[in-house]
């Protein structure tokens, strides 16, 4: 891409005192003529370059406007480039780490060779969730609408929204646009989408930026306590802290957190297969004797 380019030329002059167009051709594998064209651009872009020519000629930027290349340090592009790297992780593409090595290029003592922070956001639904991703990407570079059959735990709908961001948070990704259906912005997550198809145009409008705080996205419906067994505590302190519980005199865990819905306390509850006793809401006790009941009665009939 070209501002991919203009990126790592400019990179480069900042790293090198003075650099040929050749060199830079080569560099980033074009014509003479489209770097003479970059070099006009960065030109008109403010950038203060100056060209020679001759035995010593080259590019330049003008001495006084030079910026300190030690503006970013070794370890804040260690940093940069985990974090390229694990885009690439997701799309199953080279794109990022590309686009890094053109931003290093030129100076090699400034990116060490040990890239010792990996960080892999790929899921196990890999496969399907990098289409979509791209998918998505493209459409909210160039405006278009997405499309897709939605599964959600209040049902199934079918949506069109204006895509303007890509989330990755708690784990999963999400699309942030404005649904047209619900006249909204709505937050998407990408494993719950079918048939995602790219759309017509639209005019992009001034889009918020999504409130993710879980007061937001997860307001606390249910004050949640239970009795968990003590060789769950690691559990509770991956999913909600070490705060989240205190030890009683018999070792088992008093657990307290807020639930967004009663669904979810079940089904969590249920998961300690029998480890957890659920002391609050009361009224959820009953429910999950009833379950128990149907538990019992569909295994001891088959």
């Amino acid at each position: 891409m070209k501002i991919d380019r203009l990126i790592g030329i400019l990179s480069i002059l900042l790293q090198q005192e003075k650099v040929t167009a050749p060199f830079l051709a080569d560099k980033f594998e074009v014509s003479r003529r489209t770097i003479n064209r970059d070099i006009e651009d960065l030109c008109k872009a403010g950038i203060p370059l100056v060209t020679a020519q001759g035995v010593n000629g080259g590019i330049s930027i003008m001495e006084g406007y030079k910026i300190d290349s030690t503006l970013l340090t070794s370890a804040d592009m260690q940093a940069i480039l985990a974090g390229l790297r694990s885009l690439d992780s997701v799309s199953g593409t080279n794109r990022y780490a590309q686009l890094m090595e053109k931003l290093s290029a030129g100076a090699s003592d400034f990116v060490p060779g040990d890239q010792h922070i990996l960080i892999d956001l790929s899921s196990l639904s890999k496969s399907s969730l990098s289409p979509k991703i791209e998918l998505i990407h493209g459409a909210i570079e160039y405006g278009r609408y997405i499309s897709f059959h939605y599964f959600a735990p209040k049902g199934e709908t079918s949506r069109m929204v204006e895509p303007y961001y890509l989330l990755f948070h708690w784990a999963n990704w999400y699309v942030w646009g404005y649904c047209r259906e619900r006249e909204d912005y709505r937050l998407f997550k990408l494993n719950r989408m079918t048939e995602l198809q790219l759309k017509e145009p639209f005019e992009k409008r001034a889009a918020p930026l999504p409130d993710l705080s879980n007061e937001k996205v997860f307001p606390p419906t249910y004050l949640v306590k239970a009795l968990v067994a003590p060789e769950y505590r690691w559990r509770l302190v991956e999913e909600y802290g070490p705060t989240s519980f205190t030890e009683q005199e018999d070792g088992k865990l008093l657990f307290s957190f807020g639930f967004t819905d009663e669904e979810s306390v079940l089904s969590w509850i249920l998961s300690f297969q029998g480890g957890a006793e659920l002391l609050e809401p009361v009224s959820f006790r009953k429910k999950l004797a009833e379950i128990g009941k149907k538990l019992q009665k569909g295994y001891t009939d088959s």
